[in-house]
C-alpha cells in the first residue's frame, strides 16, 4: 500500500518504522529540511521537504495514486486541510491527528463529514483511555480490550511471591476454577505461546486471557489487589491528564493534579472543577508527600519528560504501595525502567501505531474477516488481533483442534453473542463470531492468514 505521511515528529516516525515493518511504500513529507534529511538517512523511504497543503508538494509525492495520508503534524487545523487537499487530489482514505479537546466529539463527526475525512485520531485521548483501563486492574501491567470489554488480556509480572511461579500451567488450571488462559509469556526478551507443560518463572511477563470478571475473581484468589482507586494524583497537567481526569471524575474517583506553570493551572481548574488542581512541581519530594502521596490509590506521571516521570515514580514507588503508571516514550529508557522496577508504563507512540497498524490491516482484509482491534503486547513482541468473522469464512463449524494453524499462533477467545468463550480443542468458529488471535512473528491481516 502506498502511504504518505506528513508530519515527521515522534508520531510521524513511529508510524513510519510501524508500517515498514508491515512492507508499505512511504512517502514522509516535512517541512524542515533536516526533519527530512534525518527520516531519510535512518528509514527505507523517500523524503520530501514540503508543506502537505501545497499541491505542487502533493503532486511530487505522488498524491494521485495513493491509498492513505496521513497528517500528523502539531497543528490539527493544518493536518484537517492537507486531508482535505490530498481527498480532492485523489487519496483513497485520509488520516488527521486533532488533539484540541474544544473539538469535542460532535464537532469532529461534522468535520469528518464536511472534509471528507476518513479518521480523526486524537493520541492523547487514546493514551488517557489505556490509562483508565489500565486502572480497572491495580495489579495488572497492562490491559487490552475487546468487543466492547466483554474479553480482555492482562499483562502480569511474575515476582518471586507469586503463586505462579514455579508451576506449570497445566498444573495452573488444576489449581484454579476461574475460566482463563495463560496465552503469551515473556521470558528473558523473548515472547512465545506456552504448551501446558511451560513451568513459569520468577521474572516471567504473562499474558492472561479472560472475561473482566473471571480477572477479578482469580486476581482476589492468588492474594493480588484489585479494587479500583478512589483517589488518584497526577503529575503534569497535559491534554493526557486533562482526558485521564474527565473519564475519573465521571467515575467518581477523586483527582488531584500537580501542575508547574500557574496558566495551565489556571485552565485546569476552570475546565474540571470538581479536581484539586495543585501548582507545584511534582518532583520535589516535599510537595508529592505534603500532597498525600503516601495514602493516594494510585499515581499516574504524565509530564512532558520521560527522566522526570521516571524519576518522581520511582520516589512514589518507595513511599507506597499504590498503582504507579508512568508515561515514556523512548522505547531504550522505558526498557530500563521496567527492567528497574516499573511495570506499568504507557507510550503515546506505540498507542497511535497500534491503532493506525489496525486501520491498515483492515484496509487490506478479504471478505472472510476484518480486523477489529490490534494491540502489540510483551514489549512489542507479540500481536493480539480481533477479527470479526463473515459468512464467507471457509472454516466455520469446525473443531479448533482440527485445524491446522501456523506455528506461533493461538486462538486465545471467541465472542459469540457478547459472551466470551475460552476455547478449548473442541469448540469452533462461528459466522458472526468475534475472534481474538495472538500471534508472534507473524503478519495478519485476515483470519484466514492463520491456517497452515
Amino acid at each position: 500500500m502506498k502511504i504518505i505521511i506528513f508530519g515527521c515528529g515522534k508520531i510521524g516516525r513511529t508510524i513510519i518504522e510501524s508500517l515498514l515493518d508491515e512492507g508499505h511504500d512511504i512517502v514522509a513529507v516535512d517541512s524542515d529540511r533536516s526533519v527530512i534529511d534525518e527520516v531519510t538517512n535512518i528509514y527505507d523511504v523517500m523524503g520530501l521537504c514540503g508543506n502537505g497543503v501545497d499541491s505542487n508538494t502533493m503532486d511530487e509525492a505522488g498524491i494521485e495514486d495513493t491509498e492513505l495520508f496521513i497528517a500528523v503534524t502539531g497543528s490539527d487545523e493544518l493536518n484537517m486541510l492537507a486531508c482535505f487537499l490530498a481527498k480532492k487530489m485523489g487519496a483513497k482514505y485520509t488520516l488527521a491527528r486533532i488533539r484540541n479537546p474544544e473539538y469535542n466529539d460532535e464537532s469532529l463527526g461534522m468535520m469528518k463529514q464536511h472534509l471528507e475525512l476518513s479518521v480523526a485520531l486524537t493520541p492523547e485521548k487514546l493514551v488517557a483511555k489505556e490509562i483508565f483501563d489500565n486502572l480497572r486492574f491495580p495489579s495488572s501491567v497492562k490491559v487490552e480490550t475487546f468487543s466492547n470489554r466483554n474479553l480482555e488480556i492482562v499483562e502480569l509480572h511474575i515476582g518471586e511471591s507469586s503463586p505462579f511461579a514455579g508451576i506449570t500451567l497445566s498444573e495452573l488450571r488444576k489449581k484454579y476454577t476461574e475460566s482463563f488462559l495463560v496465552c503469551c509469556v515473556l521470558r528473558d526478551g523473548n515472547a512465545f505461546i506456552p504448551d501446558g507443560n511451560c513451568r513459569l518463572e520468577v521474572g516471567d511477563k504473562i499474558g492472561l486471557t479472560a472475561s473482566r470478571t473471571e480477572i477479578l475473581k482469580l486476581l482476589k484468589s492468588i492474594g493480588l489487589p484489585s479494587k479500583q482507586p478512589k483517589s488518584v494524583i497526577i503529575m503534569g497537567g497535559g491534554r493526557i491528564s486533562y482526558y485521564l481526569s474527565k473519564m475519573l471524575l465521571s467515575s467518581g474517583v477523586n483527582v488531584k493534579i500537580i501542575e508547574l506553570d500557574k496558566k495551565r493551572c489556571s485552565e485546569l481548574a476552570l475546565a474540571l472543577p470538581d479536581a484539586t488542581v495543585i501548582m507545584g512541581d511534582g518532583m520535589k519530594p516535599e510537595v508529592l508527600l505534603e500532597e498525600g502521596i503516601d495514602s493516594a490509590d494510585a499515581f499516574i506521571a504524565l509530564t512532558g519528560k520521560d527522566e522526570t516521570n521516571i524519576l518522581a515514580s520511582f520516589f512514589v514507588a518507595g513511599q507506597t504501595m499504590s498503582t504507579i503508571i508512568s508515561k515514556i516514550n523512548r522505547s531504550d529508557l522505558a526498557s530500563t525502567a521496567e527492567k528497574m522496577g516499573l511495570e506499568c508504563i504507557v507510550s503515546p507512540q506505540q498507542t497511535v501505531s497500534n491503532v493506525i497498524s489496525r486501520y491498515v490491516r483492515a484496509l487490506h482484509n478479504s471478505v472472510g474477516s476484518n480486523v477489529e482491534t490490534l494491540y502489540k503486547l510483551m514489549d512489542g513482541k507479540t500481536e493480539v488481533l480481533e477479527f470479526k468473522v463473515s459468512e464467507d469464512f471457509k472454516y466455520t463449524g469446525i473443531s479448533l483442534r482440527e485445524l491446522s494453524l501456523k506455528s506461533n499462533i493461538l486462538i486465545a477467545g471467541i465472542i459469540r453473542n457478547r459472551k466470551p468463550i475460552i476455547p478449548t480443542g473442541n469448540d469452533v468458529i462461528l459466522s458472526g463470531d468475534r475472534v481474538i488471535v495472538l500471534a508472534t512473528g507473524h503478519f495478519l491481516s485476515d483470519l484466514a492468514d492463520i491456517i497452515q
